[in-house]
């Protein structure tokens, strides 16, 4: 009786405690990013048509209609409101000065919520930890169907953020983004407490915001030719005269209206104008700001724009940072924020080595290069931009020159983030942004279930275990990182929808790198945190991706077998698989090491929870030939997959795809562990013409029976029209071996060389993928 008694005190003092460390009961409230401390109470806080805030001034009056009205909508009710009441309300707001901006204590009983802020947006991040536990039913704009309990858990929360400058960078310049689909990003990243929205508004392929002095940048420098059913990176260039119906931009009034949209959800957004590259569309409207050397036609770029790409502003024409300077004194008009992004990246100096303007301004300013000319066309634009009151912050490529922007920001992103140190190293201030983990236009999941984008794997998991302070840093490097900040490039998108689906859920875990602690996060957690917010955007219309619960696998020959290896970056899933040729089912085989394969065989596997299928089914056809499992000399772990039994996709990234760092020579043989007679050799090969992925000039088998004496049989010659063939899509290239006995296989392949001038992707070396060998 006396331990009885004794639990029960316990679970009563429990919820009264504060200022403790998390318990094992915070699994039970799902909010992200994850506070610094939670501790679960008992009971529920009921919102009733009875419930009344009471705030003390007209600005926090705002922040709590920002809650209030939700229920408006939604719920058929609207709490009352009481300012500077003398009245108890059952929902106080309390200035505490002691907080730091932007941190809350949240409290909640079933009988009332106490909020304690120092300034509007702690309480605002308070309501938005309140609005992620509500009924995901308060995101609808019309009266719930449903009888809701609009009731919250009751808890203690003292929160506050890891970093200052929580962002997300928007790029609405290669896919124009309606104004209605940013509104709804923005919300969407407020309530995951992102406080900043990068928005790259020019670019090469489309002007985005109109800019009353030169109303040719958006009459002419917003639209571009259409390249139907062509990926962004095999788009070719637009010819003088064709039809430019594809684009859009935002008027000044649009503008202004998002900003302010914006502002009431405690989000800034920055403007970025790119410059001196990325600005083919600006210089489609002004041809006259590119250097005079430049004698091709300038088009506003539906791709990646090859050589045309290299066509920048004059860094030696005074008239350029004129118009740079009238361009900024709009967007500064426009965008009140404290940062102003002034680009930076990707700057081909082909036409400044060219240039006489561009060369005498070198030597007048005594510059040593053309990096050294960029420098000084930044640190112009910069001056002027801070001469307003305003920073400026650019890409890390900045750190190129021997001199950097005075009070410049950097925004790390090549590789991962690395220049940026060098920024730090001279005492500059910078963001992480970097392309290997925080570009959310990277494949979010297993490529096999994708849509088409480029490069390799950003995963939920991905993003949210990157951690932007490393061991190996300087101490004094961390004071000077300002935050992180996920990236939204729109090379591939298509549609508003598109946008969507690669940002979400991914931003959730964004949030999480950016508010939380390293030592908070838990990945279980973070996972019931996210499927709870994902309920939230399912009720606001947003077609969020699934990737989490498809399936990776991983096939490796070991032994003359094959071992099939199948992952899921969600623990509580689990893993069902056949082997039969049926549909996985609830009943099916549960997965739970890896599998041998030793003949012809499909593996079908999904993952499940709770009875329901959760995952795409992975279909993984095995075919087995003399090759298959058979060990390849040297033991090199990317050619392992030539003979593990499964064709590559379209995607040449997707990991079953055998590429080597240089192109010029390929080799590597095949050990058939015992003498085989012969027939035919056939290799799978994959042309991604945008990606300059191409045929090899030739191949080569060549046979041996000791591994040391080899005697040429066959091979395959390609010309450059071959070769250069414009798609994407799989060939397999065979040769007949005549019924050679042989034990061992050399395959060599010589590559193609440099892209020829026509190619989108001119003078790049082009690359060779080979797939499946196949041996009969």
């Amino acid at each position: 009786m006396i331990k009885y008694t004794f639990i029960l005190l316990a679970s009563f003092l429990l919820p009264m405690v504060t200022g403790c460390t998390d318990t094992n009961l915070t699994h039970d409230i799902p909010v992200v990013p994850r506070p610094a401390q939670l501790v679960p109470g008992s009971g529920n806080y009921l919102f009733s048509d009875k419930t009344t805030f009471v705030v003390e001034n007209e600005e926090q009056a705002e922040v709590a209609n920002s809650l209030i009205s939700r229920f408006t909508n939604t719920a058929g009710f609207t709490p009352k409101l009481n300012i500077g009441s003398a009245e108890k309300g059952d929902i106080r707001f309390i200035t505490d000065t002691s907080l730091k901006s932007e941190a809350y204590l949240l409290d909640v009983s079933p009988k009332e919520i106490i909020i304690k802020a120092s300034d509007s947006k702690g309480f605002f991040y308070a309501l938005q930890t309140i609005r992620q536990l509500l009924p995901a039913s308060i995101e609808r704009q019309s009266p719930s169907d449903a009888k809701a309990e609009w009731n919250i858990p009751a808890m203690n929360i003292q929160d506050e953020p890891r970093f200052g400058y929580r962002a997300l960078l928007l790029d609405a310049s290669r896919f124009f983004i309606p104004k209605e689909n940013v509104l709804r990003i923005i919300d969407c990243m407020s309530m995951l407490k992102l406080n900043t929205l990068h928005f790259h508004l020019s670019d090469d392929n489309g002007w985005r915001v109109e800019i009353k002095k030169y109303p040719r940048l958006t009459e002419i420098g917003a639209w571009r030719v259409d390249r139907p059913d062509t990926p962004f990176p095999a788009r070719r260039n637009p010819k003088k005269g064709e039809p430019t119906p594809i684009g859009g931009f935002y008027t000044q009034e649009e503008i202004k209206e998002m900003v302010a949209y914006a502002a009431d959800r405690q989000v800034e957004i920055v403007p970025e104008i790119d410059m001196p590259a990325h600005s083919c569309a600006a210089l489609t409207a002004y041809p006259q700001l590119a250097c005079p050397v430049v004698k091709d036609y300038i088009g506003v770029l539906p791709g990646l724009g090859g050589r045309n790409a290299e066509i920048i502003y004059c860094a030696g024409n005074d008239s350029v940072f004129t118009f740079m300077q009238n361009v900024m004194d709009e967007i500064m008009e426009l965008f009140p924020s404290r940062y102003i992004h002034i680009g930076g990246d990707e700057a081909q100096k082909t036409y400044w080595k060219k240039c006489p303007l561009c060369q005498a301004r070198m030597k007048k300013e005594k510059l040593a290069d053309e990096e050294d000319l960029q420098g000084y066309f930044m640190k112009r634009i910069g001056d002027y931009v801070r001469s307003k009151g305003r920073e400026i912050i650019g890409w890390d490529e900045l750190t190129n020159s021997s001199f950097l922007p005075e009070g410049s920001i950097i925004l790390g992103w090549q590789g991962y983030g690395q220049a940026a140190l060098k920024a730090a190293e001279k005492g500059h201030r910078f963001i992480m942004t970097p392309a290997r983990i925080m570009y959310l236009i990277r494949y979010q999941g297993p490529q096999w279930f994708e849509p088409l984008t480029y490069f390799g794997n950003n995963t939920l998991k991905d993003v949210y275990d990157y951690e932007p302070i490393q061991k190996d840093w300087k101490p004094e490097y961390a004071s000077l990182l300002m935050g992180v900040q996920g990236s939204m490039w729109t090379e591939f998108c298509n549609k508003p929808e598109d946008v969507d689906y690669l940002l979400f859920p991914r931003l959730a875990a964004v949030a999480e790198v950016a508010w939380t602690q390293p030592e908070k996060k838990d990945w279980a957690l973070f996972l019931k945190a996210v499927d709870n917010y994902n309920e939230h955007l399912a009720e606001k219309g947003i077609a969020y991706a699934r990737s989490m619960y498809n399936i990776q696998h991983k096939v490796t020959p070991e032994n003359g077998v094959l071992k099939v290896t199948l992952d899921c970056i969600r623990p509580d899933m689990e893993i069902r698989y056949t082997t039969d040729g049926n549909e996985p089912a609830v009943d099916s085989s549960i997965y739970a090491d890896s599998l041998t394969v030793t003949n012809t065989q499909t593996i079908k596997a999904a993952t499940f929870a709770q009875g329901k299928q959760m995952g795409q089914t992975l279909v993984l056809p095995i075919v087995w030939n003399k090759a298959t499992g058979k060990p390849m000399l040297g033991n090199k772990a990317n050619e392992k997959v030539l003979t593990n039994g499964i064709r590559g996709s379209l995607k040449n990234t997707d990991f079953e795809w055998c590429c080597w760092e240089k192109n010029n020579r390929i080799s590597f043989t095949i050990d058939l562990q015992k003498t085989e007679k012969l027939n035919t050799f056939t290799i799978g090969c994959i042309t991604n013409y945008g990606m300059a992925v191409q045929k090899p000039k030739s191949i080569r088998i060549a046979v041996s029976d000791d591994n040391e004496t080899y005697r040429d049989i066959a091979g395959l010659n390609f010309t450059p029209e071959e070769i250069f063939r414009e798609g994407t899509f799989i060939e397999d290239l065979a040769m007949d071996l005549k019924g050679t006995d042989a034990r061992y296989i050399r395959v060599t392949a010589e590559g193609a060389g440099p892209c020829p001038a026509d190619h989108v992707r001119p003078g790049q070396e082009s690359r060779v993928y080979f797939d499946e060998i196949i041996l009969e």
